[in-house]
């Protein structure tokens, strides 16, 4: 079986091509996948550039898409040839939030799917959305679920709500995309003229280049005729986390999701406050969320946006292309 590993130290220049033992048929309740696809996000480019501390010879990407090659004794809700889609959280299968760390997510604390097929157990997985590539259902279980845990689980998204996203990432454009088909409105921030233009025709109603503007809540705060809006998703962190609470109304939602621009950093405690701002970190979600998600999608007609597909081989490649920061929405590999 092919795989990609990381060699310490980390770097896009330590990932390496290799051949590891097959994982053999699968054990009671588990199955066998072959993989075909996996996406790339910010989480797995930390680890693959030596960010993060992870074992010896890890496989890195913590997104699998592929199909059932078999089933073990026990398993009665996937059969052979299903298409099914990992958890980003394997151990975390429904209720509020068991894990403060990284430690049992795939490509991190464990093997992840930069390889051509796995055997774990079968509640690791959720079945795949119908209709869709495995290069599509790849985007899901990291970048499509934070998204939805952010604006539908926590945020309890409505008809009418306003919804603030920051760039265009694949969690940003996801929520976007959530967030129309829920029947809300968008804003949306970017410095390129030519992404402006995509997000005003994915439906958002409102688009600022933050290089223009820096101050770019006023804008929001003019457009929205002073109230706010209900919910930021928050990919920037510390350098964008203050226009984030001036953005948002009184009583408004932000999911802090991402730490693109660092990780520590100084917070308006006192405007947080006095707004009555609820302000949330969001690590990705359940597996019964995920579910929730798969079906959501099924029933608006949602397809996730892919900027670019690179075969496994190419996988540094295609961290340079995330580095750049060319991307609108996701990159993804096939396998």
């Amino acid at each position: 079986m092919k795989a990609v590993v990381l060699e310490r130290p980390g770097g896009l220049d330590r990932l390496r091509t290799v051949e590891r033992e097959d994982p053999g048929a699968p054990g009671p309740g588990e199955i066998r996948v072959r993989l075909h696809a996996s996406s790339l996000n910010f989480h797995d480019y930390l680890v693959v550039t030596g960010k993060l501390p992870i074992a010896e010879n890890r496989i890195p990407l913590s997104d699998g898409a592929g199909i059932v090659e078999a089933v073990g004794d026990g398993v009665s809700e996937f059969a052979t040839g299903d298409r099914v889609v990992s958890c980003f959280f394997p151990l975390w299968q429904d209720g509020g939030p068991v894990a403060g760390d990284f430690a049992q997510v795939p490509g991190d604390g464990i093997d992840g799917y930069a390889r051509e097929a796995v055997r774990a157990p079968a509640s690791w997985f959720t079945r795949a959305p119908a209709g869709w590539s495995f290069v599509e259902a790849a985007t899901l279980p990291t970048a499509g679920l934070t998204a939805w845990r952010a604006l539908v689980v926590e945020g309890r998204l409505k008809a009418g709500d306003t919804v603030l996203v920051l760039g265009t990432g694949g969690v940003s454009i996801y929520a976007l995309q959530i967030a129309k088909a829920m029947g809300a409105r968008v804003i949306a921030t970017s410095s390129s003229k030519a992404k402006i233009e995509r997000v005003l025709a994915l439906g958002a109603e409102r688009a600022i280049d933050y290089r223009r503007e820096p101050r770019w809540a006023e804008e929001v705060l003019r457009w929205t005729g002073g109230r706010g809006v209900d919910h930021v998703v928050e990919v920037g962190g510390p350098g964008t986390l203050g226009q984030s609470i001036r953005a948002c109304r009184v009583g408004g939602r932000i999911a802090l999701i991402g730490v693109l621009t660092g990780i520590e950093g100084s917070v308006r405690t006192a405007l947080l406050m006095q707004r009555q701002i609820r302000l949330q970190g969001i690590v990705v979600g359940s597996r019964s969320h995920q579910v929730d998600l798969v079906r959501a999608v099924e029933a608006t007609g949602l397809r996730p946006i892919v900027d670019r597909t690179f075969p496994l081989a190419e996988i540094a490649d295609a961290f340079r292309y995330q580095e750049a920061g060319r991307h609108f929405g996701k990159i993804c590999l096939e396998i």
